[in-house]
């Protein structure tokens, strides 16, 4: 009866707090989140950088980003089958090792820091990233071991901070000459890899708590059905085009996540 009872406590207090989740905040996370689901499944990137500054915005840093954590982790290995046969393992693992290494000191700073300069912090990242993305500016370079591990450890503190890891690594594989599936297949694997050690700082630390559970339980089939739509839009629709409206969905999120 002991266990019943409990059971029967957890299940009521779990559809108490899915009640509780719909509200405006809600709708909005669901329009953002189809978006992102868009964004990754053409470009292979474009879920944390538009879902963390959002969420943070709606729910604050340490509900937003574990929830977005969460869920780009759970679509990551979606887009994995498909893109693997295209990866430059030589580029892509050791910079995802150097991230994953440096994850958890970015986490500390996502634990330490105040949530409404944390929030603004990741405004201010979106809009410079998505500046200097429609400039046309690349690293144009060589892409020696040392440089690209490096490139992989800003992008970890980055992404255990912020849940944006893209900037940094997004700059330095679009560089090359390389055709686009392979840009394409090297972020997601990157992302892929990063997203999975990256939950493991939130979880440690209490943060995955049933309010960010209730609210992925909610979002992920929204951001699952929207991958599966961009991904059959790549190689369908123009890249200038896509590029165009990427650029200024980045620079809406970043002002909102400035200016909230």
């Amino acid at each position: 009866m002991t266990a019943r009872h409990g059971d029967a406590t957890v299940l009521s207090t779990f559809w108490a707090a899915l009640l509780a989740s719909f509200d405006w905040k809600l709708a909005v996370a669901f329009v953002a989140t189809a978006i992102a689901g868009v964004m990754r499944g053409f470009a292979g990137f474009g879920t944390a950088i538009t879902l963390a500054p959002v969420y943070s915005v709606l729910w604050g840093p340490t509900v937003g980003v574990p929830a977005m954590l969460l869920m780009e982790a759970l679509i990551g290995s979606q887009l994995l089958f498909g893109a693997w046969q295209h990866v430059n393992r030589r580029v892509a693992f050791p910079m995802a090792l150097a991230a994953c290494a440096m994850v958890p000191f970015g986490a500390w700073v996502l634990f330490v820091a105040d949530p409404e300069v944390l929030t603004r912090a990741m405004g201010v990242l979106v809009i410079v990233f998505g500046g200097v993305l429609a400039s046309g500016w690349r690293y144009r370079g060589s892409r020696p071991t040392p440089l690209t591990m490096a490139v992989g450890a800003s992008a970890g503190l980055m992404k255990g901070s912020t849940g944006m890891s893209g900037p940094p690594v997004i700059l330095y594989l679009l560089a090359g000459t390389e055709e686009a599936r392979e840009h394409r297949a090297n972020l997601i694997l990157f992302f892929a890899i990063v997203g999975l050690v990256s939950l493991v700082p939130p979880f440690l630390g209490g943060l995955f708590t049933l309010e960010v559970l209730v609210k992925v339980a909610l979002l992920v089939p929204v951001l699952l059905l929207f991958v599966r739509v961009g991904a059959a839009l790549f190689g369908r629709v123009g890249q200038a085009s896509f590029r165009a409206v990427a650029y200024a969905i980045l620079f809406a999120v970043g002002l909102i996540a400035l200016l909230a």
